[in-house]
């Protein structure tokens, strides 16, 4: 049998893209399994100059792969996954290595990880970001795993990875266990916070600025050709360009307004605050899909309401403000981002590099942006940085939008239009910028009702005021509650 030095296991079209990826490239001969064997000789005929090991057993795809074996699961999350991972685990042996590709929890990538090691065998988590293109013509790729695994499966991926215009590979050791996929999963958060923003700027453009779908193709066309530059600005032309062939309409006209969602940006908000970490972009763009599927609630609430406020008159250099919100929103989307990123590392014991993850995101996944050189200059200049938005670039990009910032955001509640990651994301700069919170008032209120003590500005300690007796302020220990 030809031996191959690397296999893939599930051939949906994620699958067989990246099976045909890895088969193109100069060393790699791709052994390929599916549990429905037909799916497999559909892609052996229709890819016969590719060289594909075909297998019609778990056994046979094992006998093809050398060793170490290397196998890649493109299968559904969940049962799935571990039902595939079983299967192989029993057949591996010590020093091998098995691959998930699929959008799995990282927590139950920590808990495969620890099961196959204990065995002997090599579990390498592995986020994918780029779509079906992607994984055909080189996606970005987040793996975890050991130290190990990385020699020998570090140049199979630098194979297939997007490259970025500086020529480098689009794929970094991202850390220990399950640190692939949780930075896939934030990676994913952020990219529901920047479509939201998108969506919202398209909102106020056509809601408020008065402007027709024609019109707002070339304003996406022209952010693109600047700082604002990415593959969601790109394809948001593309969709608005697109002309229903049954109505004559534009498309997304005719689009139902309720967004899905797979559930990786509710696992970014639940581990995000759990981690104590504020991602409030990226919690109001899962919240903003939630409602936009709530069609019940929202023709309710149409029914009862008054009189809705009217567009006020803005002036044409609107869509500058909106470009400059825009700007100012991703800052702190990616930073909040970030920030979780950092929580997660120290939580979990991973030594992960932030300037290598925003070089990875450059090319490849569904976040590219030329927005991301700025976050690769920020962490080279300061590896420590506090938060993205002290970052002298950064704070200057974000000074130099923050009037427009605040008009649009003003401008949105005065026309009634929604535009949740705008005010949120202005919210967060302003309570980082603020020398006095009233977080005070909270701890106060904290310990009246509960005991729950607070400090004071002036001098050490920790302490609690007797409310119930006769409100004297003693010293003690901190609450526990």
């Amino acid at each position: 049998m030809t031996t191959a030095n690397i296999g893939v296991v599930g051939l949906a079209v994620m699958g067989s893209n990246l099976a045909r990826n890895l088969a193109s490239r100069e060393g790699n001969t791709v052994a390929v399994y599916n549990r429905t064997y037909a799916r497999t000789e559909q892609l052996l005929s229709e890819h016969d100059d590719l060289g594909f090991v075909g297998a019609e057993t778990i056994d046979d795809f094992v006998a093809s792969l050398s060793t170490p074996r290397t196998a890649i699961i493109m299968v559904q999350a969940g049962a799935g996954t571990d039902a595939v991972i079983g299967q192989l685990a029993d057949r591996f042996e010590p020093g091998d290595i098995v691959v998930d590709g699929g959008n799995a929890n990282f927590l139950d990538t920590i808990r495969r990880e620890r099961e196959l090691r204990e065995r002997g065998l090599n579990f390498v988590g592995t986020g994918i970001s780029g779509g079906e293109e992607g994984a055909l013509k080189g996606p970005s790729i987040m793996p975890g795993g050991s130290a190990e695994a990385w020699e020998t499966l570090g140049p199979i991926l630098r194979s297939i990875a997007a490259v970025a215009p500086d020529g480098e590979p689009c794929v970094t050791h991202v850390g220990t266990d399950g640190a692939g996929h949780f930075v896939k999963m934030v990676h994913n958060g952020i990219e529901y916070a920047d479509m939201q923003l998108i969506a919202e700027a398209y909102d106020l453009l056509r809601r408020v600025g008065g402007r027709s779908t024609p019109e707002l193709v070339e304003v996406f066309r022209s952010w693109n050709e600047g700082d604002l530059q990415s593959y969601l600005i790109e394809i948001t032309a593309e969709v608005l360009s697109q002309t229903d062939a049954a109505t004559g309409e534009p498309l997304v006209d005719v689009i139902l307004d309720e967004a899905g969602s797979k559930g990786t940006g509710v696992w970014t908000v639940q581990n995000a605050l759990g981690l104590g970490i504020p991602v409030s972009g990226i919690g109001e763009a899962v919240f903003a899909r939630a409602v936009s599927s709530k069609p019940e609630q929202r023709a309710a609430v149409r029914a009862s309401a008054r009189e809705r406020p009217s567009s006020p008159q803005v002036p044409e250099t609107f869509a500058d403000d909106v470009r400059a919100a825009l700007y100012a929103s991703k800052v702190v989307a990616y930073a909040q981002g970030f920030d979780l990123i950092v929580a997660g590392a120290k939580e979990y014991g991973w030594d992960i590099d932030l300037g290598a993850i925003a070089k990875i995101w450059r090319a490849g996944c569904i976040i590219r942006a030329r927005f991301l050189d700025r976050i690769v200059d920020a962490y080279a200049g300061e590896p420590g940085l506090a938060t993205l938005l002290a970052d002298p670039y950064f704070a200057d990009a974000v000074a130099a939008g923050q009037e427009a910032w605040r008009r649009v955001v003003a401008t949105a509640a005065t026309a009634g239009v929604p535009a949740p990651g705008f005010s949120s994301a202005l919210a967060y700069y302003d309570s980082l910028a603020s020398e006095r919170l009233p977080a005070s008032l909270i701890q106060g209120q904290r310990d009246f009702f509960g005991a729950h003590t607070y400090k004071r500005v002036d001098r050490e300690g920790v302490f609690h005021t007797l409310w119930s007796d006769d409100r004297r302020e003693i010293e003690t220990e901190p609450s526990t509650h």
